[in-house]
């Protein structure tokens, strides 16, 4: 298998788990009742971190585990990624995302006493978000901490990075990122995982708003990248000049 097919299939598959184990936690567990309780935010918040935590162990290896478009965006702009690749990567996120929701919805057609959640965890503003944040609020939230993401992400390929943690270094910023923004937004920061989920929400308005969620993500992707690139300018600069030197003889 060629190296465009590893990487397709690496995000493919994991971008299905992503959105198997984050949103499923959201459908299944955050709703449930009585002698399983719900695990509320906290729970769904840990599902989304270790979801990714053991993907980037599992693909990490393949295709770098971005599982998430806006993640590719910010490694080509980050200058990390040849952009020819960058189609390879957003195809199978998007094929992935979307085999992930429609498992989750799936499930429910097995049992006639379980009703599909109206939301199916899509993304929302307004009446579908789930503190009623307007569009402003959303899109300030998304683009931040979507940039966020990308600047550990990125910050993780540095030399001086410790070998073997970018994995719980991104899993732990994913984490924050569901505690802060689950109530504002149900949280995207990844246009793969809402438009994987929003098609088979019962409620087709869900589907309506996930543009939102495909533009903010993408938007921040590219001002993480952009804000890591200006914060190492310098040291990049010398980079190049050490190597440019000539060699003493």
């Amino acid at each position: 298998m060629n190296q465009r097919a590893r990487i397709f299939l690496a995000e493919l598959v994991g971008t299905a788990i992503l959105v198997i184990g984050g949103c499923g936690t959201a459908v299944y567990a955050a709703a449930a009742v009585g002698d399983f309780g719900g695990v509320g935010v906290f729970g769904v918040a840990t599902a989304f971190g270790l979801s990714l935590l053991i993907l980037a162990y599992a693909i990490g290896h393949v295709s770098g585990c971005h599982v998430n478009p806006a993640v590719t965006l910010g490694m080509v702009v980050g200058g990390k990624l040849d952009a020819k690749l960058a189609p390879v990567y957003w195809v199978g996120q998007i094929l992935g995302g979307l085999a992930g929701g429609a498992l989750l919805r799936f499930v429910f057609s097995f049992s006639d006493n379980v009703q599909v959640p109206r939301g199916l965890a899509s993304n929302g503003y307004g009446e579908h978000s789930p503190l009623g944040f307007g569009l402003a609020s959303v899109a300030l939230v998304e683009v931040g901490l979507t940039a966020l993401l990308i600047m550990v992400v990125l910050a993780t390929t540095h030399p001086r990075f410790p070998a073997g943690f970018g994995g719980l270094a991104a899993g732990a910023t994913l984490w924050l990122i569901h505690l802060i923004s689950i109530p504002v937004s149900n949280t995207s920061v990844n246009p793969a995982r809402s438009l994987g989920v929003a098609p088979f929400a019962p409620d087709s308005a869900h589907l309506e708003q996930v543009w939102a969620f495909l533009v903010f993500p993408l938007i921040g992707g590219a001002a993480g990248a952009l804000i890591h690139r200006l914060l190492n300018s310098e040291e990049r600069a010398d980079m190049t000049e050490d190597a440019e030197a000539p060699v003493a003889t």
